[in-house]
């Protein structure tokens, strides 16, 4: 096996809370998780947030988990989750990982990701000026239509009642990279030498399979792609989850060592 270190990235409003079925279930497969907190994110999601979190960009991130992961004894493989994924993404072009499994993974700057079902799952937050540099949310409606559509409707609450706030400058950065001068979501991938497994799922209407294709393409010289007809956004939970747990496991054992 190339590494047994997973260093586990979760996305908008979520916290390690997120990889609890993988983690136990890849820990009995012998794999060491790591399962890091973005920035600002480590707060009662009843609680209002820390300002500062509006304004927090994709870099700040990356950031900070550049520093944990050269910390690390060994390079570890990066595994993450819609935002967490695209994070990866730029981790990965900073040669910090030795694969990359990237669970349907934000876009990068040059993919248009702005689709119908996209809008609809982030309206309530774009009819508010200035989401760009404040914390935001989505409603419950939203998410359950968006993030949480294949999962029972009493886990669905479940799960919205532990989101926290995310960055709306993180989602700015994502959804409008044409006009981020930063271009905070751009990665080079001509950079990213390491394998990847991205895996996309038919029923996502945050990161739709057109969008998740153009990310495969993206990196197509090192990509593997994966399309679930039975998934969505929450591959963490959905039904199969365990199975799509060892199809992940099954890829990386194929990885050639050093």
């Amino acid at each position: 096996m190339v590494s047994n270190t997973l260093y586990m990235i979760h996305g908008m409003w979520c916290g390690p809370w997120y990889w609890e079925n993988y983690k136990g279930l890849f820990e009995d497969k012998g794999y060491n998780c790591l399962t890091t907190m973005l920035r600002y994110h480590n707060m009662d999601p009843r609680e209002d947030p820390d300002p500062r979190l509006g304004t927090t960009s994709l870099l700040g991130y990356a950031a900070d988990l550049e520093e944990e992961i050269k910390a690390l004894e060994e390079k570890p493989i990066l595994v993450g989750h819609s935002m967490g994924g695209l994070l990866a993404q730029i981790l990965g072009s900073r040669n910090l990982a030795r694969a990359l499994v990237l669970l349907t993974p934000a876009s990068p700057a040059g993919i248009n990701a702005i689709k119908p079902s996209v809008v609809k799952s982030f309206l309530s937050v774009q009819m508010k000026w200035g989401f760009w540099k404040k914390p935001m949310r989505q409603t419950f409606n939203e998410a359950s239509y968006s993030l949480l559509n294949l999962m029972p409707p009493d886990e669905q609450k479940k799960i919205y009642d532990r989101f926290v706030y995310e960055s709306g400058r993180a989602l700015f950065e994502i959804g409008y990279w044409f006009l981020d001068s930063k271009k905070a979501s751009a990665v080079d991938e001509t950079k990213v030498t390491c394998p990847v497994l991205i895996i996309g799922g038919k029923e996502d209407r945050v990161t739709p399979v057109s969008v998740i294709r153009n990310v495969a393409k993206k990196y197509s010289s090192t990509a593997t792609y994966m399309e679930l007809k039975n998934h969505a956004h929450w591959p963490v939970g959905e039904p199969g989850w365990e199975k799509l747990v060892q199809h992940i496991d099954d890829w990386i054992k194929e990885i050639p060592g050093d």
